[in-house]
């Protein structure tokens, strides 16, 4: 089975010959910084991570909304009041013709992605997060309120940007499956009210929900945090899942899948773990095993591998990760609950 094919089994609840090894947030860079330190090859990490990492190859292509000239200030924010959105979006927004100006990109890893030597998915920021770019994090909560108008201006701007780029990419290839970047939930929900979210998010997902479902792709948000009381929200608009279900946060994809059997999750091994030893990662993986056997699930790290694993530590877990995916398939038993 190639990779391209497991990742599609799984995405469809289907039997595979395993479970992808795979981890969508791949690590910090410290982590990868300290295991230079520990004796990795650092040149063969570089020319190809995720197969010198022993992992199922797969590539992530960033549809962006700003250009060149956006500095990014961490948080902070671009403009303060309304007269400061125009000069800011003709100086750094919507770049005008990405995917044709890197068509020859494209197209190389749409020809890799056909053979089924990776899976190929989408990532583009979300209509909570765009909008928090542009006015900051402070800035962007009281800009619902303050600039509502300007907020709808924003993102409906954005979607006909990324309208405009979706379709020329599918001109090239169809990505297995999406990610569309929000972080709208911290560890007690969501950062705003279903309210709102209904009158300034919800709007600007639909046009492109109908896109990806018509050519019959799967969508997650990837959203920090707990977004468990967010879940209905988006599955009103046709998104598919979530990613990457963080553990301390108090998500737990056990309970969230016996109420959402045909949700699709990614992450959720709780990433606190570890560095803990096989006993306690071995324990982990007990906990989301159920998961694991029911498809449409790919099992990996609840963001971004922490600096306190070590080379050794996440080499251990990988182990123990590639034996649960192969126990999981074997004992695949579709939507329900694991034998």
């Amino acid at each position: 089975m190639t990779v391209r094919e497991r990742m599609l089994k799984v995405l469809n609840f289907e039997k595979p010959d395993r479970l992808p090894v795979f981890e969508l947030s791949g690590w910090w860079d410290k982590t990868y910084k300290n295991w230079f330190e520990q004796g990795i090859d650092k040149d063969a990490f570089w020319r190809d991570s995720y197969s010198y990492m022993g992992m199922d190859k797969h590539l992530g292509l960033f549809i962006p909304s700003e250009n060149e000239n956006y500095d990014y200030k961490d948080g902070a924010g671009n403009i303060e009041k309304e007269s400061d959105y125009e000069p800011f979006k003709e100086r750094c927004l919507f770049p005008s013709g990405y995917v044709k100006k890197n068509a020859e990109m494209f197209k190389f890893v749409a020809y890799g992605h056909e053979r089924g030597d990776y899976s190929v998915w989408l990532n583009f920021q979300g209509f909570f997060w765009f909008p928090r770019t542009v006015f900051g994090i402070e800035g962007h909560l009281y800009a619902f309120y303050d600039f509502p108008d300007l907020m709808k201006r924003m993102n409906a701007e954005y979607l006909e940007h990324l309208i405009g780029e979706l379709n020329d990419y599918f001109e090239i290839d169809i990505p297995d499956f999406v990610v569309i970047s929000e972080d709208m939930s911290y560890n007690h929900g969501p950062m705003c009210s279903k309210e709102t979210f209904d009158e300034f998010i919800a709007p600007y997902y639909r046009p492109i929900m109908k896109m990806f479902k018509e050519r019959g792709i799967k969508v997650l948000v990837d959203t920090d945090g707990n977004a468990t009381d967010m879940i209905d929200w988006f599955l009103e608009l046709g998104v598919d899942g979530f990613t990457p279900n963080e553990r301390r946060a108090g998500t737990d994809i056990v309970k969230i899948r016996e109420k959402y059997p045909d949700l699709l999750l990614m992450g959720g091994f709780d990433k606190n773990i570890m560095n803990q030893g096989e006993e306690a990662i071995r324990a982990e993986f007990e906990r989301i095993y159920p998961v694991m056997c029911q498809g449409g699930y790919i099992p990996g790290c609840d963001h971004q591998t922490p600096p306190q694993v070590s080379i050794h530590n996440y080499f251990e877990y990988q182990r123990v990760q590639r034996e649960y995916c192969k126990k999981a398939a074997e004992n695949f038993i579709g939507k329900g609950k694991c034998k």
